[in-house]
């Protein structure tokens, strides 16, 4: 196995692992324990799965950490197809750790005013749902503003991919309208609430760019690109 190909799977299993990791938080714990327009049940899911609300927070601390790795083990494999683009890349990615990690605080305060201990006492139990009701609430505004970054990172990474020579360019296609798909559903998300279910079913196939980008570079590796590619001076 050539050197290319094995800081692609290596690349590839940190983004595998990130795909794995972060719908803990973002699509399974909000199946199972919010429950749409009744504050009273989220609450009550939420105290009666306590740890499986602990393990969302978790998993969004690891999913932050393993994306800061993801992000410098893609610089590594394209800086020589483009120094300054990998850069914008590497910029742009890094955004999701701090985001991830600001975000957690959201839910540990929820879960805090959700235990009720006794250095609460001064606020009635109607009180502290509320307030726990906005902190989820921020939590996802929070996510949808996160997306502008998910997108955003994207571009530069297809840009990458597409010049590098040793990955499909059908790939970079594909990684680039997944970008575009986390730009509206950010849109929606922060500026037309009302479109969020139509612009979620339109872009969750476009958002499976990542999934075949990420499978494709750790099962398959990259091509050793050709000898007059790698004479060609393209880290401009």
């Amino acid at each position: 196995m050539n050197t290319l190909s094995k800081n692609a799977r290596v690349a590839g299993f940190f983004y595998l692992l990130v795909i794995l990791i972060a719908p803990l938080r973002l699509v399974f714990i909000p199946s199972k324990l919010f429950v749409n327009g009744d504050t009273a049940a989220t609450i009550a899911g939420i105290a009666a799965h306590e740890q499986l609300f602990r393990f969302g927070i978790a998993g969004d601390l690891v999913t932050g950490a393993v994306s800061l790795v993801l992000t410098f083990t893609l610089y590594r494999l394209f800086r020589d197809v483009n120094k300054h683009t990998a850069l914008l890349m590497l910029m742009l990615g890094f955004m999701d750790t701090p985001l991830y990690f600001f975000n957690t605080l959201n839910d540990m305060a929820t879960l805090i005013l959700v235990q009720g201990p006794d250095f609460l006492a001064g606020f009635s139990k109607v009180q502290r749902d509320g307030l726990a009701t906005m902190f989820l609430r921020v939590h996802g505004m929070m996510t949808y503003a996160s997306e502008i970054f998910w997108g955003l990172w994207l571009f530069p990474l297809a840009a990458l991919v597409y010049r590098s020579g040793f990955l499909p360019r059908f790939l970079a296609v594909w990684l680039a309208i997944n970008g575009v798909a986390y730009l509206a559903l950010s849109y929606a998300g922060l500026l037309r609430p009302e479109w969020n279910d139509l612009v979620a079913g339109i872009a969750f196939p476009l958002q499976l760019g990542e999934v075949a980008f990420a499978l494709w570079i750790l099962v398959l590796g990259a091509k050793q690109r050709p000898a007059a590619a790698l004479r060609t001076p393209l880290a401009a």
